[in-house]
């Protein structure tokens, strides 16, 4: 259930409590300049920059990451590959080896 909470009123302890019960918080707040906007560039640094320049910074990044996830990607199936096959062997070697303990234990 929702419950409406004054930050304002709060002390660090019970904020840090708060923080950590939460997933996200939604704040309700007006815009004054829509035109410039703050981006994250990594590493804790923003920028300012137009609206129309941060959709091209994003949309770069995007393609950007989307060539490197096409890169990988062989990378990543073919050892998938090789687990199954390492996961296929140990499975017959398990075998093996319960066949041979329980033809042991008859024998004795």
């Amino acid at each position: 259930m929702a419950q409406s909470v004054n930050i304002t009123e709060l002390n660090l302890p019970q904020l840090e409590m708060l923080k950590n019960q939460l997933d996200q918080m939604y704040v309700p707040g007006k815009l004054h300049d829509v035109e410039h906007v703050l981006i994250d560039v990594g590493t804790g640094y923003y920028v300012e920059k137009t609206a129309e320049d941060a959709k091209d910074f994003f949309k770069r990044k995007i393609d950007f990451l989307t060539k490197q996830m096409e890169k990988i990607q062989p990378a990543l199936q073919e050892k998938h590959a090789m687990k199954q096959a390492v996961m296929e062997m140990m499975s017959q070697k398990i075998q093996q080896l319960t066949a041979l303990g329980a033809t042991q234990t008859a024998k004795a």
